[in-house]
């Protein structure tokens, strides 16, 4: 397999330089701080994005709706973190959904015995990223609607490289087999580091961890990926699976790379960024990070989280010393 046509059919230069979903900076909205996580994809003769809004207490999870994948419209809160005592208290931050495989395809969502299936994570504690973080299941018929089932993943002391607690996870069926892609931390305090695990299940219900996990680890020192290789999006090209993922680098900037693999299982990194950090002063000049990719009449759109210092003080009603929305590249 050659990795050059590989990148051919992935490479997404350029950048759109704007963001298409900014925080709302409004007190006591779910929004207000931050917007992280990009999900797309395609529903009802829509494009359709979840995202990941902070409001300083922890995650929930909103909807943005588009026709041309350019033009976006919030529609606001999607899934509201739960009740005390519950396991999404703080946060409820929904990643992914059970979507067409097809890197080039529609994007269409799939069903399962009726049910659309999404994947979050939530931290048990109020506050950033807050405590080791567990992995569930939840479940709609309309989209709109979400019954939140108990994690099916928790941080192992049995497995050094996650027992921080886990990240984002990316669901998908082959073949009749669940995967779930997901980062994890190896420590619950300052410094870690991040690498990319999976597991399967034949049922949704019971999942067993891959014994070589993690399966996409770090890079060698120096690399845009020697802290985290992070977020990973995984979709179908021909004969490959591509693995769109994020990489910290021990310089302080996280950029957006891949990997190829035939089995998903074993994985190649590709020898080059799809999306580097911008210049200082431009929307992604500390993080251009954590992708989301659909297609458009061929054409590849490449969304990501877009980071940058902010050192004006206040936005709105927020005081922020840094701006973080949604942005996308295309091929």
């Amino acid at each position: 397999m050659d990795p050059e046509t590989i990148l051919q059919r992935i490479r997404t230069p350029h950048k759109h330089g704007q963001l298409v979903l900014t925080p709302s900076y409004k007190a006591g909205a779910f929004d207000s701080h931050g917007l992280d996580c990009p999900f797309l994809f395609s529903h009802k003769g829509r494009y359709c994005m979840t995202y990941v809004g902070w409001d300083g207490i922890g995650y929930q999870t909103g909807l943005a709706v588009s026709k041309d994948l350019v033009n976006w419209q919030n529609q606001g809160l999607l899934i509201r973190r739960g009740p005390k005592g519950s396991v999404t208290e703080f946060n409820i931050a929904m990643t992914g959904m059970l979507r067409d495989n097809d890197l080039y395809g529609n994007g269409a969502l799939k069903k399962v015995d009726g049910r659309f299936v999404g994947t979050y994570h939530a931290y048990p504690r109020p506050g950033f990223e807050s405590g080791p973080a567990v992995i569930g299941l939840c479940f709609s018929t309309d989209l709109r609607h979400w019954e939140v089932g108990p994690p099916i993943l928790e941080p192992s002391p049995d497995w050094d490289w996650e027992s921080g607690g886990l990240y984002k996870s990316w669901l998908m069926e082959h073949d009749g087999t669940y995967h779930l892609f997901y980062n994890a931390k190896n420590r619950d305090k300052q410094p870690w580091f991040e690498q990319t695990g999976m597991a399967t299940s034949r049922d949704l219900v019971s999942w067993q961890r891959h014994p070589g996990n993690p399966v996409l680890r770090l890079g060698d020192k120096g690399a845009f990926d020697d802290r985290f290789a992070s977020d990973p999006a995984v979709y179908r090209d021909g004969d490959h699976w591509v693995m769109f993922y994020f990489g910290l680098s021990s310089d302080g900037h996280a950029r957006d790379g891949a990997a190829y693999s035939t089995d998903l299982l074993n994985w190649h990194k590709l020898d080059e960024l799809l999306i580097d950090v911008g210049p200082e002063g431009t929307l992604d000049s500390l993080y251009a990070h954590k992708p989301a990719m659909i297609a458009k009449d061929g054409q590849l759109f490449h969304f990501y989280c877009a980071v940058e210092r902010w050192h004006g003080g206040t936005i709105g009603e927020i005081e922020h010393d840094e701006k973080r929305g949604i942005s996308f590249a295309a091929s």
